[in-house]
């Protein structure tokens, strides 16, 4: 941590001040030999686990063939497979195409390009309790002002914020925002609506059902795009391939990165063949984009989960969670809120009155998970929310474990 402090900038938040040597099947291991249940997949990413079998031999395999060539220098294989397998997994049977990138930020980036450059429209719809990445657009439609936004200004032009859907705190109906696109930005002037179908870094915020069908019959209706921000939510965690499945909702554009890659970087953008086909050749791409190293983790990933029934393991980590933390939530009046899809489950903390977030609470539980040797994650846009984010091959045992050490928690701290 010495050397950590010497070497990197303050900037650099970190959640527990340990070091990582080895993670597998639900466990991180630190240099001291502590052994931590990991609720937390490096925020959604391992969603196969840490060293998944297949994902360590393909990397193998790939990186003793060549690391790297730039795809648009000499294409491989590889890269056009996993454009091909997120066509096909993506919601919606039109003709779709994909290209790669590095990161979510990234993917968020091209989906906006995209949607200006065929629609010829400037304004871009985003959401309060909305997390876009730290890239220049990606804060700029980011909804939370700190950490992610507070003195990094000027911001990108033409973005304009809408009440997402919060059934908790009974905000945001669909009637209001569909009003608000109308009146205050004028339906002919938007070329995208982005939004996250579950909001991550705002909470685990799961809209009411219909909103974000209605958005979509918006955008339809009035020439717009709607660009679905898939990066936490996407490739099985909430218990489908994408959350937008749960609705129905055929997005015009997806994002998606984070579990895509088994643990490597990787961000992918799937469009309507009708509109990304009209972007000018040069116009998309970049030097790292689809690493041969990420394509094939993409590859080995995406097959792990189908292979050995992932998504069915998310549905049934969201039965067990729920069904343990409603339990909890009987015997602890401190949560107000129990919600989330498949394996991206949280609770909301609050005060005596029911509603008031208590941030401080939430701070106090999950340092004592981590005293405990659980990983928990904090978030919300009041900072009052913990999130779960367990691998998806996580077993039953550590779930309860980790579940009683939380439970632990609330009795110590919540009273």
């Amino acid at each position: 941590m010495a050397r950590r402090a010497g070497a990197l900038p303050a900037g650099v938040g970190t959640t527990l001040p340990v070091f990582a040597v080895r993670a597998a099947g639900g466990i991180v291991e630190d240099a001291d030999g502590n052994r931590f249940i990991d609720l937390a997949a490096g925020i959604a990413v391992t969603t196969v686990g840490s060293a998944a079998p297949r994902v360590v031999e393909a990397v193998t395999k790939q990186v003793a063939d060549f690391t790297h060539t730039c795809f648009q220098v000499t294409p491989y294989e590889s890269y056009v497979a996993v454009c091909e397998r997120l066509n096909a997994l993506t919601p919606g049977d039109h003709e779709k195409r994909t290209f790669l990138v590095n990161s979510g930020a990234e993917a968020v980036e091209n989906s906006v390009k995209i949607a200006r450059y065929v629609t010829g429209r400037d304004a871009v719809i985003a959401f309060d309790h909305g997390f876009h990445g730290r890239t220049l657009m990606g804060m700029t439609l980011t909804g939370k002002v700190m950490p992610y936004k507070h003195g990094f200004g000027p911001f990108a032009p033409e973005i304009y914020r809408a009440e997402y859907s919060y059934p908790f705190r009974g905000t945001g109906d669909l009637t209001s925002t569909l009003a608000f696109l109308d009146k205050t930005v004028g339906a002919a002037n938007v070329a995208a609506v982005i939004v996250e179908p579950i909001a991550g870094e705002g909470g685990f915020i799961v809209p009411q059902p219909g909103w974000l069908a209605g958005l979509s019959q918006w955008c339809t209706s009035n020439g717009s795009l709607l660009i679905a921000d898939e990066v936490q939510t996407g490739i099985g965690r909430t218990g489908a391939w994408f959350a937008c499945d749960h609705e129905g909702v055929v997005p015009d554009i997806v994002a998606t990165a984070k579990g895509l890659g088994g643990g490597l970087p990787i961000g992918g953008i799937t469009a309507r063949a009708d509109l990304v086909d009209q972007v000018h050749a040069g116009g998309l791409g970049g030097t790292f984009g689809g690493n041969p190293l990420s394509c094939a983790a993409a590859l080995a990933a995406i097959e792990t989960i189908e292979a050995d029934g992932l998504i069915e393991r998310a549905q049934a980590i969201e039965s067990t969670m729920t069904a343990r933390l409603r339990a909890m939530q009987s015997s602890y009046p401190v949560i107000g809120d129990v919600r989330g899809r498949g394996a991206m489950i949280a609770v909301e903390l609050v005060g005596s009155d029911g509603m008031t977030p208590d941030p401080d609470l939430t701070k106090r539980i999950a340092a004592a998970c981590h005293q405990d040797g659980v990983l928990v994650l904090t978030a919300g846009s009041y900072g009052n929310v913990l999130r779960f984010l367990p691998p998806l091959v996580i077993s039953d045992e550590l779930l309860d474990d980790a579940l009683g050490v939380l439970e632990k928690a609330f009795a110590s701290q919540s009273r």
